[in-house]
């Protein structure tokens, strides 16, 4: 008996079926069945199915000799299902990679519960990518079950057939099937909901849900709209006929005038001269069905009413914000015009000479090399007013005790830019700042570069997608002095900004913690980490890549990683910031951290923290590698699509010949790397060192301090001489990651 028997009913989606086959039949785990139903589809189909029957025995295919329709599609291969638990897949969407693993450890995890409800995300047909935006249900639901009575949240997300999994026995026990129609989801999913027992929850996207560019069925203009009446009216027997769920009716009430005004608020649903008589029957199921004493909604109570006050309401709503769109455009021109007079005004007043303004990776706290010099100039300069820019109120919590802060574009975010002579970022101001004659800019920038930056991505479409180059120069003209570690950075920051600047041979600030860090450092932020006593500690680190829209590729398979890791090893993984919030952790990461997998360390402020707590850095492209080696700690560098990478991004030089330890370029290299010691031997000690000496010219320790006397204060001080390599940071003595194979 099969762990899952995925249905997949199959009607005109040739062009799409090999690739959901694909998906499913591909998974790392293999126990399962496909019953595939041909519900007579005039295309290719049928041919396509046998196709795979033919070759995996797996699938099992049935024809029917009429079109029936999705939901008794779905019926007709109910009784061929044997396995543990019911998927029924639609046959144009795909499983993301590893997700029947996660389903299945979660079951089990859980002890089998009725339902278990899982994550998606919407793919676009231009290329995009987007995460179900009510996620956080998912993982608000605990490590438990539940029922829809405890966790209500659960009935938020969209009431669909597909995004959950469902145990046979119970299906058949309770009797579910579906109804003939056009919304055959809807009878289907609620009962199934309000009579679970034990319902999981698995925060991880399992599945994409494709979004074709002519939509899917329900996005059609149609009289079949008209059904949804039906199916609702079905969900209300289903209560009537079990009065232990009799407390679900008020819920019911409001989610069906909620759906059907949804429906008929859309232009693409009903033919003009429809629209009346969907109302008029929306409401008169609301009154028929509603419960007695049940407290009407606001937004509903335009169902007491008739078609046309619906109609004038919706007009003087779209009339109303139509008038607040024009009153925030005349409202933003009178503030520009008033903020250049200002500006005209304040230009003419003397700057502040111990005003400093610090910002980092756009406004997000005090991070980063600009916080390095922040914290130097507050010991040696306390005399130097700093101020640092924050996107908004809501960052301010995560401030140190005793930060100055202004919110970008506000009142005070204008006075002390217009006052400031010192401005010290990461990245470039906003194009409004004008640099006053007398201010000083100091670049910071965000490690060595690696891959093309700047200019040099003028050459490189995929590269600079999203970015005005011209323009990201032009904010560079205002830069004063541009920090480098060596002078390796130095020639390429030239080069890729054209600019005014002076190459500042300082060092990166926020490597002084690196060069002067002890073992005391590490240990304590692995004790915050939650790492054990003992254990060596791999930091998984990629960046994103150009060849990919959104940026995600999954280059190693994390649960088998950190499995082939074994036991005394704690895996830490931080995602490139630019994926923070996009669906890549929700692809597996969260949920591996969630059941102690793997560390998830992507939300980690301070990138130095995990340097520190680390005794490997395996990364492919990333700059990170420039600081690490400043700890004589062992690198590792995947690089198992570096030709792609190049290709696509552009890089300045060849990280495979020139690496700063060993590289591997299939996980098979890796775990060999891994099992075997090398990762830690004498070559890769040597590469490090040659890495080290050529990048790191200038990280000496005392970056922020030079900064701070020579470019803030006009202090002389010494060049920075070659970074030293104390003992105090050598690798502890753990044992090989692997065991010896």
């Amino acid at each position: 008996m099969p762990r899952f028997s995925v249905i997949l009913p199959c009607y005109k989606v040739q062009g799409f079926l090999r690739e959901c086959l694909d998906s499913v039949l591909d998974q790392s785990y293999r126990d399962l069945e496909v019953v595939a139903v041909d519900d007579c589809s005039p295309d290719g189909c049928g041919a396509i199915l046998d196709e795979y029957a033919a070759r995996d025995d797996r699938v099992r295919v049935l024809h029917l000799e009429e079109n029936v329709g999705l939901g008794r599609a779905r019926n007709a291969g109910l009784p061929h299902a044997t396995g543990d638990y019911l998927f029924f897949l639609d046959s144009d969407d795909t499983l993301t990679p590893g997700a029947l693993r996660a389903m299945a450890d979660r079951l089990a995890e859980t002890d089998d519960p009725d339902v278990l409800v899982f994550d998606y995300a919407r793919t676009y047909w231009w290329g995009g990518t987007r995460r179900n935006v009510l996620a956080r249900v998912l993982a608000e639901a605990g490590d438990g079950t539940f029922t829809a009575a405890g966790h209500p949240g659960i009935l938020d997300l969209l009431m669909v057939v597909w995004n959950k999994v469902y145990r046979r026995d119970f299906v058949e026990r309770e009797g579910f099937t579906f109804p003939p129609g056009y919304y055959e989801d809807t009878p289907w999913t609620f009962p199934v909901m309000f009579s679970a027992g034990r319902i999981a929850a698995l925060d991880r996207i399992c599945l994409n849900y494709r979004q074709r560019r002519q939509g899917n069925i329900l996005s059609t203009t149609s009289r079949k709209h008209f059904d949804v009446h039906a199916q609702y009216e079905r969900v209300f027997a289903f209560l009537d006929a079990r009065p232990e769920l009799a407390r679900w009716r008020p819920f019911l009430h409001a989610k069906m005038g909620e759906h059907c005004l949804d429906i008929l608020g859309k232009p693409d649903r009903l033919p003009p001269s429809d629209k009346a008589e969907f109302f008029r029957r929306t409401a008169e199921m609301f009154r028929a069905y509603r419960p007695e004493g049940a407290e009407v909604p606001a937004e509903l109570r335009v169902l007491e009413g008739g078609y046309t006050a619906y109609r004038l309401r919706r007009q003087s709503g779209r009339a109303g914000r139509e008038l607040e769109r024009r009153a925030r455009q005349a409202r933003a021109v009178a503030a520009g015009r008033a903020g250049r007079v200002r500006s005209a005004v304040n230009a003419r007043r003397p700057l502040d000479p111990d005003l400093a303004v610090y910002s980092a990776f756009s406004h997000r706290g005090v991070l980063g090399d600009p916080a390095a010099v922040h914290r130097t100039a507050r010991e040696i300069a306390p005399h130097l007013h700093g101020v640092w820019v924050l996107r908004d109120e809501e960052d301010v919590p995560l401030l140190p005790p005793d930060t100055e802060h202004v919110i970008l574009g506000s009142a005070a975010y204008r006075r002390v830019t217009e006052r400031a002579t010192y401005f010290v970022n990461n990245v470039n101001w906003p194009g409004a700042l004008v640099k006053r004659p007398g201010s000083v800019h100091i670049h910071t920038h965000q490690g060595t570069p690696l891959k093309y930056m700047g200019a040099d991505l003028l050459g490189r479409p995929g590269a600079r997608h999203g970015l005005d180059v011209p323009q990201m120069l032009r904010r560079a003209d205002r830069w004063d002095h541009s920090l480098v570690a060596g002078r390796y950075a130095e020639r390429v920051w030239e080069r890729a900004y054209p600019c005014h600047f002076a190459s500042a041979r300082t060092g990166s600030p926020r490597n002084d913690v690196l060069v002067n860090a002890g073992p005391e450092d590490g240990r304590r932020v692995r004790e915050r980490l939650g790492v054990p006593e003992g254990h060596t500690v791999v930091l998984y680190a990629p960046t994103r890549r150009e060849y990919r829209r959104g940026g995600h590729v999954d280059r190693i398979d994390l649960a088998r990683l950190a499995a082939d890791l074994g036991d005394g090893h704690t895996l830490v993984v931080r995602l490139h910031p630019s994926l923070a919030t996009g669906p890549a952790r929700g692809l597996g990461l969260s949920e591996l951290h969630r059941r102690g997998v793997l560390v998830d360390a992507t939300d980690e402020p301070h990138v130095e923290d995990l340097m520190l707590a680390s005794d490997l850095l395996l990364t492919d492209y990333s700059a990170l590698m420039f600081d690490y080696v400043l700890l004589d700690r062992p690198v590792v560098v995947h690089a198992d699509d570096w030709a792609a990478y190049v290709a696509s991004r552009g890089a300045y030089l060849d990280v495979t010949a020139e690496a700063p330890g060993h590289v591997s370029r299939s996980y098979r290299e890796l775990a060999r790397l891994l099992s075997s010691g090398a990762w830690r031997d004498e070559e890769a000690a040597r590469l490090r060192s040659a890495f080290r000496a050529r990048f790191c010219e200038y990280e000496d320790g005392r970056a922020a301090e030079r900064v701070v006397r020579t470019l803030m204060l006009g202090e002389p001080m010494p060049e920075p001489g070659p970074p030293a390599v104390p003992g105090a940071r050598a690798l502890p003595d753990r044992r090989d990651l692997l065991a010896s194979s």
